[in-house]
């Protein structure tokens, strides 16, 4: 049965008259158009359809679209402002973390929110963050020299 949902989507409010059944996962990529976000393995088990709600990083692919009624999301395409790349998205490039790029999004949306609630972690708590997203290309050291870089960023070191 279809319901009116409303929530901030990268910024902007979206009204929606949808199943609030569906899965964020679709509702972003089909209705919205938003396929920056992955279907992965549909059971939330990889992280490619990771994006922020609040400042949680979810699986969209096993978040009804009513949870996120009233609440800020952010998405791989939310993260770029005025042109201008995220210092993940750019971290990510330059270090090579990102190889075939299927779960880049879902691995810098994850970061982003450890690091909104870290903004300075170390080596560890990276790791331990970044565990259940899963990269079949095998980057993940780049993808945490990435995520280091930026945090250090964060502290104000060159």
């Amino acid at each position: 049965m279809k319901e009116s949902i409303s929530f901030r989507l990268n910024g902007k409010p979206i009204h929606l008259d949808v199943d609030g059944d569906r899965t964020l996962l679709w509702v972003l990529r089909t209705d919205l158009g938003l396929t920056g976000t992955k279907f992965g393995c549909g059971e939330s088990l990889c992280g490619a359809c990771t994006v922020v709600v609040g400042k949680e990083a979810v699986r969209s692919c096993q978040v009804p679209v009513k949870a996120v009624r009233g609440k800020d999301v952010t998405t791989i395409e939310g993260l770029e402002q005025n042109g201008k790349l995220h210092p993940l998205q750019e971290a990510f490039a330059d270090t090579g973390g990102l190889q075939c790029g299927f779960c880049t999004p879902g691995m810098i949306m994850n970061a982003f929110a450890l690091l909104l609630k870290t903004p300075k972690p170390t080596r560890s708590q990276i790791r331990a963050g970044m565990e259940d997203n899963l990269c079949r290309c095998a980057a993940h050291h780049r993808i945490v020299q990435a995520i280091e870089r930026v945090s250090t960023l964060a502290r104000g070191v060159s």
